[in-house]
């Protein structure tokens, strides 16, 4: 009888990293010229997008309220993907899932800006997705604050508000169990086989705006919960960073 006992086998992330390690994040502002605030954000391979458009007016439900308003689209272009999606337009009508993620979007946007000292108007925010490799959503959250900075920035320099509206910043970031460890901003390789799949919206102070959590596979405990909280933690404040670096602040 062989009773050797099986040699452990190393954790080892498809990527490489450590279990707490964030892609690369880049996050490169000014890329478009007609917008009144945009910025590149990489998450390693995950490109996106982001553009903030001021308007001089809210919605019809707002008007006459003293108050303005954030509200985002969301959108994969063709070959963001390993293979050609098509166009939503093409087929007159959105997806659940990217109507779910500008709804995010916009909702954690909104839970960082004093819509009274904004005035009555509007700022919507696009993401288009150029390159996915999972954490399209978090990524897009990050950089749209970016856009949505500038774009405040720019109405202040113009003399139509005194101070720039933001209670507090705002990130995402992906967490999730793989191979049974709760590891941070999951790529897609990781993605497609986690246990369990977690995205975590929270302000520079580190309060909630929004938890995504999904068993995938088997039920997580309290616990697993907790690691990936903390994960999430970690994430934002190391984004935080590189949105007030990409901002001058």
């Amino acid at each position: 009888m062989n009773n050797t006992l099986p040699a452990l086998v190393p954790f080892a992330r498809p990527s490489g990293r450590e279990a707490s390690a964030l892609r690369t994040v880049d996050i490169i502002t000014g890329v478009s010229k007609h917008a009144e605030g945009s910025a590149l954000v990489k998450f390693g391979d995950t490109h996106v997008l982001c553009t903030a458009t001021v308007e001089e007016k809210v919605p019809g439900w707002m008007k006459n309220t003293g108050k303005g308003w954030v509200t985002a689209e969301y959108g994969m272009l063709p070959r963001s993907t390993h293979q050609r999606i098509d166009r939503e337009a093409a087929k007159g009508r959105q997806t659940g899932r990217t109507q779910e993620i500008q709804r995010l979007i916009g909702r954690a946007l909104r839970s960082v800006v004093d819509m009274q000292k904004l005035g009555e108007r509007q700022v919507r925010i696009d993401c288009d997705v150029i390159q996915a490799d999972g954490g399209t959503r978090t990524a897009s959250i990050t950089g749209a604050y970016v856009a949505l900075y500038q774009a405040l920035d720019h109405v202040k320099a113009l003399g139509l508000i005194t101070e720039i509206p933001f209670k507090d910043s705002v990130a995402a970031i992906s967490c999730g169990i793989w191979q049974g460890r709760p590891v941070l901003d999951l790529d897609y390789a990781e993605d497609s086989e986690a246990d369990t799949d977690a995205n975590f919206v929270l302000t520079g102070a580190g309060k909630i705006v929004e938890l995504q959590s999904t068993a995938e596979r088997d039920p997580f405990d309290e616990e697993l919960f907790l690691s990936m909280l903390a994960l999430a933690r970690q994430g934002c404040k190391e984004l935080e960073a590189a949105q007030r670096k990409a901002l001058g602040l």
